[in-house]
């Protein structure tokens, strides 16, 4: 027989097959002996109070033999170029596509203006080392997309999009480490992810997919009944394809900008910014364990936070604990932050997003941009951090205690930002309408959470590119662009994905779509 159970056990017994087969049968009501196999399927941590326990979701088998654990496996059918569908970005959403069009027999084509990662690698070490910004390969473009190099965090709650396991399991498949189809945060790695990421790449290719890196779209082929037959790239080819599945991230700026230039149906909407935040890891351990140091089997401890503060949302965004603050300008006039982890996550430094949401009705300063009002507002926030900063991606910075009560910037604590810190009085430079709700709203954070409020921590500027503050519109049930046909918006470009999972998730959904409206005619 199969049964779900719940199981709680210390750290000293969490992994012991014999302590686990012994609660589970006292649970039961049965001997331990009758129990033939415990499959956990779900791991995680209640830490609201000392000592922390582990949480075991599991399938137990008892009076009959659990069966073989079947790793997933890549195995993909070869497809002909009969039938082809162009995909513009190679990040989660686009790469995800790709690989369901090969399963339903349609040839991707899938066009990345950034590099492989590998070779991306040195473009990243050229914006830490010495403050130079490649346009388009850099911590948001580039194989892989934002997520590569950002951390690979795996956590969704998008779970009604379609089957997230299904998702985790073509990552293992890949290379990913099997723990995390249990764990109830998983996450891969910076370190781990690209090895991943390009696994899925020889995938597509042995299947007879396409992928041309460094190959930026500048304009779409648009014929007289509004119906996309292709695009135009920044050396002159052309590509076409049965459809068309926009899959750029939500930093391509070019993008938006073509397809309002276009006449193509986009949106403004909701987005957040704010800064980054950082405190030395070893007090959030304390903090959220109850403990005066982190037992060396429990991973760096993490947060979430979130309030309102007058009818607008502030909340923590990306957290990365054992993490970096790594410098995500896409152009050389601008400062952005983000962060990530290694699959360790043994930095000594914990980061956070701590952004603020910002809503249509917010954008009227930028109004004459029209649906792009949010971008420049977005941009505004970035040129005013590289010139606080003082250029080579130097990035602002006060201690949270100042920036709290509004005070002089004075030394800085030390921080994982490879580029460096300037002092500046970022409560004056941010517009009020965020810098005052981030003070309440750390405020409230420092009640919720005690000795959060610290002078030891230091926050950062800017995060600006939390999501897309563009949206491109699509048919609920098709998917497909209201006014351009075989036009498939996809992802966090279009905005109907927040992370790489949602994202995943996303291209599987407008690959089956546009197969169906489209290519299977």
């Amino acid at each position: 027989m199969i049964t779900s159970l719940e199981l709680q056990l210390d750290l000293d017994n969490a992994d012991n097959p014999d302590t686990q087969r012994q609660l589970a049968a006292r649970q039961l009501e049965i001997t331990p002996e009758r129990v033939s196999g415990i499959r956990i399927r779900k791991r995680s941590l209640d830490a609201r109070h000392a000592p922390v326990r582990v949480r075991l979701q599991a399938e137990i088998y008892y009076d009959e033999p659990m069966p073989e654990f079947e790793p997933p496996h890549a195995d993909y059918r070869p497809v002909n170029g009969d039938r082809r569908v162009l995909i513009v970005g190679a990040g989660p959403a686009g790469l995800f596509a790709a690989l369901r069009l090969i399963e339903l027999g349609i040839k991707p084509v899938v066009l990345e203006r950034g590099k492989d990662v590998r070779a991306r690698r040195r473009d990243l070490a050229a914006i830490q080392r010495f403050g130079i910004v490649n346009n388009d390969s850099n911590y948001c473009f580039g194989e892989g997309g934002a997520g590569t190099y950002s951390d690979g965090k795996l956590y969704t709650r998008s779970t009604k999009r379609g089957s997230v396991e299904a998702v985790l399991r073509t990552l293992v498949a890949h290379g990913a480490k099997e723990d995390i189809l249990i764990d109830a945060h998983p996450h891969i790695g910076s370190n781990r992810l690209p090895k991943v990421v390009a696994a899925i790449r020889e995938s597509i290719l042995q299947a007879g997919g396409e992928i041309h890196f460094e190959t930026r779209v500048t304009d779409f082929v648009i014929d007289a009944r509004r119906h996309m037959r292709g695009v135009i790239t920044a050396d002159a080819k052309e590509f076409t394809g049965e459809c068309v599945v926009l899959a750029t991230g939500h930093s391509a700026r070019d993008i938006f900008r073509l397809l309002d230039r276009r006449g193509v149906l986009i949106e403004p909407k909701a987005f957040a910014m704010g800064l980054r935040i950082e405190h030395p890891q070893p007090l959030i351990d304390r903090i959220q364990y109850h403990t005066a140091a982190r037992d060396e089997r429990l991973p760096a401890a993490s947060y979430r936070l979130a309030c309102t503060i007058r009818e607008r949302g502030v909340f923590s965004f990306c957290m990365c604990p054992g993490g970096f603050i790594v410098p995500s300008a896409t152009e050389g006039d601008e400062v952005v932050v983000n962060g990530m982890s290694l699959s360790r996550r043994d930095s000594p430094f914990a980061n956070s997003g701590m952004v603020v949401s910002v809503e249509p009705e917010d954008l009227a300063p930028w109004a004459e941009h029209g649906p792009l009002a949010g971008m420049y507002y977005q941009k505004s926030l970035e040129v005013m951090a590289s010139q606080a900063g003082g250029g080579m991606q130097r990035a602002p910075a006060q201690r949270m205690t100042e920036f709290i009560k509004g005070g002089a910037p004075t030394s800085l604590p030390a921080s994982s930002y490879k580029p460096g810190l300037t002092p500046a009085p970022l409560h004056r430079l941010l517009p009020p309408a965020l810098a005052l709700r981030l003070q309440d709203g750390l405020k409230n954070f420092g009640r919720s959470m005690r000795g959060y409020l610290t002078e030891d921590a230091v926050v950062v500027g800017v995060e600006t590119r939390t999501s897309s503050p563009v949206r491109i519109p699509r048919d609920a049930a098709t998917l497909e662009h209201p006014t351009v046909a075989a036009l498939y918006p996809c992802g966090e470009g279009g905005g109907f994905a927040g992370g790489i999972v949602s994202a995943a998730l996303d291209g599987i959904r407008v690959a089956e779509a546009c197969v169906a409206q489209r290519v299977g005619r």
